[in-house]
This record gives C-alpha cells, sequence and structure tokens, in this order.
C-alpha cells in the first residue's frame, strides 16, 4: 500500500488563502487505511476548515484515487458542487491528487498528504517500508525479503560484518535484513542461492515517464 502523512495544516491554509469554497476528496483504500483521507478524516477536514471561513461545498472518499477513470465515474454525481468549489482539496497519495489534476484542468488542486513509501501495514496504522519500486525485483533471490529497502545500506550480497546480535550498526531498534534474509533462506532450504552473486542494480528499469495513448 502507499504510506501517507497528513502535511501541515498551516501549508495547506496558505495554499488555500485565495479560495473561499473547497471540494474534499479522499480515498477509501490506502489513504483510509493510513487515517489520511478516509471518511472521519475529511469529516475532520470539513470542520477545520470551516472553522477558517471556508465553505466546504461537498467531500467523498473515491473508492480508490488513483483510478482515473473509477474516480471520474464516481464524482459525477458530486458535479454540481465540484462546479461551486474556487479549489480541490485531496486526502490521499501523489498519485490521487494527480488524478484531480487531471479530470479538472481548470480548477486548482491542492494535496493535504505527503505521500511516504509503498508499505506494509503491520498493525492497525502502523507501517513498515518493504518496496523501493525499483523496477528489478530479486526476492527470488532473498527469501522475499528487500535488501535495497530494508538493509540501512541497502547492500546485495550479504550483511555488511556491523551486525550485532542480529540488530543494524545503524540503530538498535532495526534488525539487520541480511540476517532476516539468511534466517528465512535457512527454513526454506534455500540457503545454496546466498553462494549466487546479485549483479548491480539497473535503476534504468524503473520508467521515469511513459507516453500516454496520444504519446505525450
Amino acid at each position: 500500500m502507499i504510506v501517507t502523512k497528513r502535511r501541515d495544516f498551516n501549508k495547506l491554509k496558505e495554499n488555500i488563502n485565495r479560495h473561499k469554497t473547497v471540494f474534499l476528496l479522499g480515498c477509501s483504500e490506502c489513504a483510509a487505511l493510513c487515517g489520511t483521507g478516509g471518511e472521519p478524516e475529511l469529516k475532520e477536514m470539513k470542520g477545520l476548515l470551516e472553522a477558517e471561513g471556508k465553505e466546504v461545498t461537498g467531500l467523498i472518499a473515491v473508492k480508490s484515487g488513483c483510478q482515473v477513470l473509477g474516480t471520474k465515474l464516481e464524482l459525477k454525481p458530486f458535479k454540481e458542487a465540484i462546479n461551486k468549489a474556487d479549489c480541490i482539496i485531496v486526502m490521499s497519495c501523489g498519485a490521487g491528487t494527480q488524478t484531480a489534476a487531471e479530470l479538472f484542468e481548470d480548477k486548482p488542486v491542492y494535496p493535504a498528504n505527503n505521500t511516504m513509501y509503498l508499505g506494509n501495514m503491520t498493525r492497525f496504522q502502523v507501517f513498515d517500508e518493504r518496496c523501493s519500486l525499483c523496477g528489478e525485483c530479486i526476492l527470488d533471490m532473498t527469501g522475499g525479503i528487500c535488501p535495497i529497502t530494508r538493509c540501512a545500506k541497502g547492500l546485495l550480497n550479504g550483511p555488511c560484518g556491523g551486525s550485532q546480535a542480529g540488530k543494524c550498526e545503524i540503530s538498535p531498534d532495526m534488525t539487520c535484513a541480511w540476517q532476516l534474509i539468511i534466517e528465512r533462506l535457512s527454513k526454506t532450504g534455500a540457503f545454496k542461492r546466498l553462494e549466487e552473486i546479485i549483479p548491480p542494480k539497473n535503476w534504468n528499469q524503473i520508467p521515469t515517464r511513459k507516453p500516454d495513448k496520444r504519446g505525450k
């Protein structure tokens, strides 16, 4: 899931200072689980904005803010409320904010959240960063544990030698990723995979920008 964190409200106030009316757009998936863009957070934001003298013309937490066509369909019943709004505040990840910007080219769109990383929720609203979206997955070689993300040094071929009692030398609160990898490979009978050398990452695999159907 995409992990988000609420931006400073004062920064948001600066952004919308010239606007009187606002429409709030949240997301029922990742942002809702993060507590940054579900129905309760939208209602909380509505109260904060109204206390600042702003009129909230409407609000909705769409099913998935990163789905452009799905979001467009869900927002059809809110056409009048959106038209009445001077701007749109998006309480989801950066992808959701860009969905709104694409759908409403004539309206200013402001993010209420910072997009942090791709992670796993280990307990309710407790998140661990697990994937760096490198475009060249090596989890088959490392027991399903990503050293790029979970090793403080991003080492690909074994531990650095600085860990103590299974903890990273960077922080005693951080388990050594390679300790986890070695234990996992041992338990699954794949220990010999440690003998394979993982080549340097080809960061060109990451698509920085793909053309859309119009070739732009």
